[in-house]
C-alpha cells in the first residue's frame, strides 16, 4: 500500500525564513521519516517565491553550504496543479514528474506561510493541512486583531495603542502625544505580524519613542505600542487539539524584568544559556526557559486556564503556542499574543510533556485529517437555476 504523500512546506519571503528551514528540516521532516508512516515531500519556497520539491531540501547542509543559489539556478521550480486536490509538477529535460499531495505540512513562520496566506492556498486546492485554519492564522498574526478579539472574549491584554503607517506618518506627533498621554513607560513597540522578536524595541524614555516606531514600521505596515507589565514573569504556552484540547507545560524564559530576548539573543547566542541558574533538565530548546513554569498552583492554574481561553476565542485548531505576561504580585494574567506555527514546534517543551517529536508530528497530521473530513460533511455549493434568465 502506497504511503500518504505529506508536503512539507518552508522557507518563503519572509524575515523568519531561516527559522523555518531549521524547524521544517530538524522538527518536522526527520520525525515524519523516523515514524515511517509517510513519504516526505520537502518543498523549499525560495526568497523570491518560487517553488522547488525534492530530497535535496532535506539537507540542512545545503542552506549551510553557501551553495544554495547555483542549486536553485540547476533546479526547476514545480508549477502548483489545483485539480481535485494539490499536485506539485515537476518538468525537466525527460519529461515530468507529478507529485498529488496527500496533506501539507507548513512549516512556515511569518509572512507569506504562517500568517493565512498556504492556508488559504490549501482550502482552495481542497488538500488538509496542518495547524491553525486560514481564518485563525490571519488573526493570530495580526497582534491587535489577536488583542482586540481576546478582549471582546472577557481576556485581559496589557494596554496598548496601534496604528498603521500611512496613519502614522499623516501626523506623528499627535500619535506619539497620544501614546505619551495614556501609556506608562517602559513600553514596547512591535509590527503587527512579525515574530522572532523582529523590529521589537523596549523603550524606557520619550526620546527613544520615535526612532523605535520607525524601527516597527520598517517591517510592517501597522505597529503597535504596549505597555511593559509590572513585576513581570513572562510564560508561554504550547497547544494541540481542535474540539479536544491538550495544553502542554507552562514554559517560562529565564530573564530578568528589564532585558528583553531580540533575534540575536533567541537564535544567534544560544539563548545566553545558564543565565538565570537554570539546570539542564529545566532548560528549553535554546537554554533560557524554565519547564515548568514556577507559579504558585494556582496562579498556574489561572495562565493555563488563560491560555485554552485564547487558543478557542481565537479559533486556533491542530496546534498554537500562545504567550502571556504575569504580574506576579497583582497575580494577574495578560494575553500577550499567539503563534500560530511555533518554531521547532516547541517539541521540547512537549518532550517534557511525556510526547516525543514523532508522535507529536503524527499527531498533528492525524488532527488535520480530522478537520478535513469533518469540513467535507459541510455543504458549500448550491444548485439554482438563476443563470438561464439571461
Amino acid at each position: 500500500m502506497q504511503k500518504p504523500i505529506v508536503a512539507v512546506v518552508f522557507g518563503s519571503r519572509s524575515t523568519e525564513h531561516d527559522i523555518s528551514v531549521l524547524t521544517a528540516i530538524a522538527s518536522v521532516i526527520k520525525p515524519l521519516e523516523l515514524s515511517k508512516k509517510y513519504t516526505v515531500l520537502p518543498v523549499y519556497i525560495a526568497k523570491d517565491g518560487s517553488w522547488y520539491a525534492g530530497r535535496q531540501f532535506a539537507d540542512i547542509k545545503l542552506f549551510q553550504s553557501g551553495k544554495l543559489e547555483d542549486t536553485l539556478a540547476n533546479t526547476t521550480p514545480v508549477s502548483l496543479l489545483l485539480r481535485n486536490g494539490l499536485t506539485l509538477v515537476s518538468s525537466g529535460r525527460f519529461g515530468h514528474t507529478e507529485y498529488h499531495i496527500d496533506v501539507v505540512f507548513p512549516a512556515l513562520h511569518g509572512t507569506h506561510g504562517e500568517d493565512g496566506e498556504v492556508m488559504a492556498l490549501c482550502e482552495l486546492a481542497n488538500v488538509p493541512y496542518v495547524g491553525c485554519d486560514m481564518e485563525a492564522s490571519v488573526i493570530a498574526m495580526d497582534k491587535v486583531l489577536a488583542k482586540q478579539v481576546a478582549m471582546a472574549n472577557g481576556i485581559d491584554t496589557a494596554k496598548f495603542v496601534a496604528f498603521s503607517k500611512s496613519g502614522y506618518e499623516s501626523d506623528a506627533d499627535a500619535w506619539q502625544a497620544t501614546i505619551n498621554r495614556t501609556l506608562r513607560y517602559p513600553l514596547f513597540v512591535k509590527p503587527a505580524h512579525l515574530g522572532s522578536s523582529i523590529g521589537i524595541t523596549r523603550v524606557t524614555d520619550k526620546k527613544d519613542l520615535a526612532n523605535a516606531i520607525e524601527v516597527a514600521l520598517h517591517y510592517d505596515g501597522k505597529a503597535l505600542v504596549e505597555e511593559g507589565v509590572e513585576n513581570l514573569i513572562e510564560i508561554t504556552l504550547p497547544i494541540m487539539g481542535n474540539e479536544d484540547i491538550t495544553p502542554a507545560l507552562l514554559e517560562e524564559p529565564l530573564l530578568k524584568s528589564e532585558d528583553f530576548f531580540d533575534f540575536e539573543t533567541k537564535y544567534m547566542q544560544g539563548g545566553k544559556k545558564g543565565k538565570g541558574g537554570a539546570t539542564s533538565d529545566q532548560q528549553g530548546a535554546q537554554g533560557y526557559s524554565r519547564i515548568p513554569a514556577e507559579l504558585p498552583k494556582g496562579l498556574y492554574e489561572v495562565a493555563e486556564a488563560t491560555g485554552v481561553s485564547v487558543y478557542r476565542a481565537l479559533g486556533c485548531s491542530g496546534m498554537a503556542r500562545v504567550d502571556m505576561l504575569v504580574d506576579s504580585k497583582a497575580r494577574r494574567v495578560y494575553f500577550n499574543e499567539v503563534n500560530p506555527l511555533p518554531g521547532s514546534l516547541y517539541a521540547h517543551n512537549w518532550a517534557r510533556a511525556g510526547i516525543s517529536n514523532v508522535r507529536l508530528v503524527t499527531a498533528l497530521l492525524d488532527l488535520a485529517m480530522q478537520r478535513f473530513a469533518k469540513k467535507q460533511a459541510v455543504t458549500t455549493s448550491f444548485s439554482t437555476n438563476y443563470l438561464q434568465q439571461f
